[in-house]
């Protein structure tokens, strides 16, 4: 008969020898040799958890999912801070020279700003528990950030487009040049810091809506420092080369367009790392006593993973021991993934070798007998 053992880490209380979870069962450890010894894998796996304790109640994943909102959170409101500092700095030079590049710049950096309102919202609702109607909770609110991150980013980029072929189509001069120059030098640092703060920030966190505004700063930041090419053409009496260098910052903001939208769509598409599945994988076949694994899949539910994974076990094993082994296989998954939150773990067994013998055979035969049958009719 098929064995079907679900385990999921938000749902155990169970606990392995160094979890602080106690696992009371009647039958004897499993997995140790006739003279009581544990097998190299199985001791390498009880010391890695003894380096490296850690624990799964769901308190423990709504405290860590808690505290990396809380960052994103902080992440966002210190880059809005710095941005809007910038845009306004820009702001008030465009108004005093006239510069259209400038002005595509300081556009951009606005909406990168205003980027971080839909982002903070999705880490506000990511806080809330997960219910009946939201039974994964609210943690897709960050893909649906994106999508907002991703038009806003087009759009910025179709204006950016249009004042410069105005512009070009109806030329004017450029004054205090030196002015533009510094907007743009401020320009291009307050948005390479944003930038490096959000990516960090958002790789550390899981957040793919973070690390593509990181990637949206970024292209800022190059677009600030294209303004001095238009200023230099300026000085030197080519006015045409301001509204030209505005067209070079909306090609950059649709490379960095694409570059955001891919991320965002992979999202939405429940796409992962490839090498995330190879190294689930090769935890599960480290467990002892796992003989082989079928599906492994993995999807990020916000800045967090969970995992689902079949394994194949001896069809011999009692209901008792096939359940250890889908903790063993929880435990392995996650130590081997960052950032997981929740394995369901799907034991089915291989096909019986007739000649092999039978590993509960000792055990059967230790066994104090029952003290009796009841035998239930209906």
């Amino acid at each position: 008969m098929e064995a079907n053992q679900r385990t999921r880490k938000a749902d155990h209380p169970h606990s392995h020898p160094h979890h602080g979870h106690g696992h009371d069962h009647a039958a004897p450890e499993p997995g140790r040799g006739s003279d009581g010894s544990l097998p190299a894998r199985r001791l390498r796996h009880r010391i890695g958890h003894l380096l490296r304790p850690h624990r799964h109640e769901a308190a423990d994943k709504v405290d860590a999912a808690m505290t990396a909102s809380r960052e994103g959170m902080r992440t966002l409101w210190i880059s809005l801070a710095i941005l809007g500092a910038t845009t306004l700095i820009q702001a008030l030079v465009v108004a005093l020279s006239g510069s259209v590049a400038l002005l595509g710049d300081t556009v951009h950096n606005a909406a990168d700003a205003l980027t971080s309102v839909p982002l903070a919202i999705a880490f506000v609702l990511g806080r809330r528990a997960a219910n009946r109607r939201y039974t994964y909770g609210y943690g897709r609110a960050e893909d649906l950030a994106g999508i907002v991150i991703v038009a806003t980013i087009a759009a910025s980029a179709a204006l950016a487009a249009y004042v410069a072929v105005d512009r070009l189509v109806n030329p004017r001069g450029i004054t205090h040049l030196w002015a533009v120059s510094v907007a743009a030098l401020v320009g291009f640092a307050g948005n390479e810091w944003v930038a490096r703060y959000r990516i960090r920030t958002g790789r550390r966190i899981g957040s793919a809506a973070l690390v593509a505004d990181g990637l949206h700063a970024r292209t800022d930041g190059f677009g600030s420092l294209a303004v001095l090419l238009g200023a230099a053409g300026a000085a030197l009496g080519v006015p045409a080369a301001d509204p030209v260098v505005g067209l070079l910052i909306t090609l950059a903001i649709l490379y960095v367009l694409a570059a955001a939208a891919r991320e965002v769509c992979r999202r939405l598409m429940d796409a992962v790392d490839p090498a995330l599945v190879d190294a689930a994988e090769h935890a599960l076949a480290q467990v002892d006593g796992v003989l082989d694994t079928g599906r492994v899949r993995l999807r990020w539910i916000g800045h967090t993973l969970r995992a689902e994974a079949d394994i194949v076990v001896d069809p011999r094993l009692t209901v008792v021991r096939a359940h250890a082994l889908a903790l063993e296989a929880e435990h392995a998954l996650i130590h081997a993934i960052p950032r997981l939150a929740a394995v369901t773990v799907h034991t089915d067994h291989a096909r019986p070798d007739p000649t092999a013998p039978d590993p509960h055979a000792a055990l059967a035969h230790h066994a104090p007998a029952p003290a009796e049958t009841v035998e239930q009719t209906g």
